[in-house]
């Protein structure tokens, strides 16, 4: 960050002291970017687009983006240039996580030891928004160099000005795409009880016509993709069956994902099964995240219609799920169990599965967890990574500029000291991170290894 509009910002927000003390923490400027070539020697490199190893290359990066590629007998390396040695290290193009909430949406502060929920009721919405910035920060760090942010829980339009500053270079931090406030249906994230107005942590909507407005008015201030809620809660039923509350009619569903696609916007629907699911999945909507009750005519459907599924597998895990339906069900059923099946079933039926974590409601810079779910529904490494590279490059419309390490493409680019083709969780120990040229950690000594 430039001192100048640090100091503005800390004689112009009425922060606390922890907030002070945060932005204290991350307001350091942004390296200039040197005009110094940087030739990185991968001892192993791993081809995005092949899924295969490469031995000894050299990635050539000049300026923000990546100049040349290939064997090191092939590319020569300039007079002057910076050489960085990962030649017992496997290198890989920057991870990709489509499912992110770099704001907390918790109602209980910050908790001992865990991730920086902040409360929509005793925190201001700058203070929100210096959490979200330090997490964004943390999947930074820990290899995620570009996120899809979905719904900013509370943070208003904040996740744009996030976007924003860290694309003008205020701060460091992995490139975004956003979706502000997202949609629900009346009687979905109603914070307290009728008699007192609290914040709002989604924007409600109801009827087709209103769904469109408020489509039209989130692009207007900068969102990307449009995020709604097509279910809402569950619970299972005695025979095991899971009933996913609907929201959304189908007309509304129809609404929300035309009008984002009039204006050249995507949609991604949050549902869990049943109803809202088909209509999700019927109106075409680009991304499914979730689809915990996927049955194979919805899948097939999926597929048919090139639609992407983010599986949010990990997240399910945590025994804030687990817990709960061990309670309900007598330990009978549970979305852990039903994730898997139905991840099971999406990986073979072929389906587009991009790399979405879901990562917010537990600590952020973790999210790589979700590597290892993959690979236990089916996936080899290879393709699991794949979902965190060129699938997720393709679905947020990025693959000319990032999702693996090409001429031209930007140098975003992370390295692990280990093989992950055969232990997929070395990717939840990255110990080089590389952003459009910039060095942002670099924790390998002497070539790794």
């Amino acid at each position: 960050m430039r001192p100048h509009f640090a100091k503005v910002l800390l004689k112009s927000c009425a922060c606390n002291t922890a907030a002070i003390a945060l932005l204290a923490a991350i307001a350091l400027p942004v390296r200039a970017q040197s005009s110094q070539p940087v030739a990185i020697r991968a001892g192993r490199l791993f081809d995005s687009k092949s899924g295969r190893i490469l031995e000894n290359q050299i990635v050539l990066v000049d300026g923000e983006k990546i100049s040349a590629v290939g064997p090191a007998d092939q590319v020569q390396i300039p007079a002057g240039a910076q050489v960085i040695d990962l030649g017992k290290a496997t290198v890989l193009p920057g991870l990709i996580d489509g499912h992110t909430h770099v704001f907390g949406f918790g109602l209980d502060g910050i908790k001992p030891g865990g991730p920086p929920f902040a409360s929509p009721v005793n925190d201001t919405r700058e203070y929100r928004t210096l959490l979200a910035l330090a997490n964004a920060q943390k999947d930074l760090r820990a290899g995620f160099t570009t996120l899809r942010d979905l719904m900013s829980h509370g943070g208003g339009y904040a996740d744009v000005d996030i976007k924003r500053a860290i694309n003008r270079g205020y701060f460091q931090g992995p490139r975004m795409q956003v979706s502000t406030m997202g949609l629900v249906a009346t009687g979905e994230g109603i914070l307290g009880s009728p008699e007192v107005s609290l914040p709002g942590n989604y924007q409600t909507v109801d009827n087709p016509w209103a769904a469109r407005q408020a489509v039209r008015e989130q692009i207007h201030y900068g969102a990307d993709w449009i995020k709604f809620h097509s279910t809402s809660d569950y619970e299972f039923e005695p025979n095991g069956e899971l009933f996913s509350n609907p929201t959304f009619t189908k007309e509304e569903v129809d609404a929300i994902v035309d009008e984002a696609h009039r204006h050249g916007k995507k949609a991604a629907c949050h549902a869990f099964g049943g109803e809202g699911l088909r209509n999700c999945v019927q109106a075409g909507a680009d991304t499914i995240e979730h689809a915990i009750d996927l049955d194979e005519p919805t899948a097939d459907l999926m597929k048919k219609k090139g639609l992407y599924l983010e599986l949010t597998a990990y997240h399910y895990s945590l025994s804030e799920y687990t817990l709960r339906d061990a309670k309900a069900t007598g330990g009978r059923y549970s979305l852990e169990a039903m994730r898997e099946k139905s991840g099971r079933l999406a990986i073979s039926r072929g389906l587009k599965i991009s790399f979405g974590s879901g990562v917010g409601p537990f600590p952020h810079g973790t999210q790589a967890a979700e590597f290892s779910y993959l690979v236990r529904y089916g996936m080899t490494p290879a393709q699991a990574i794949q979902t965190a590279t060129t699938v997720a490059a393709e679905m947020m419309g990025w693959q000319d500029r990032i999702g693996s390490i090409e001429k031209e493409k930007f140098a975003d680019i992370v390295a692990v000291t280990g093989d992950p083709l055969k232990d997929i969780t070395e990717l939840e120990r990255i110990k080089f991170v590389m952003k459009g040229g910039q060095v942002i950690r670099n924790d390998i000594k002497g070539g790794g290894g």
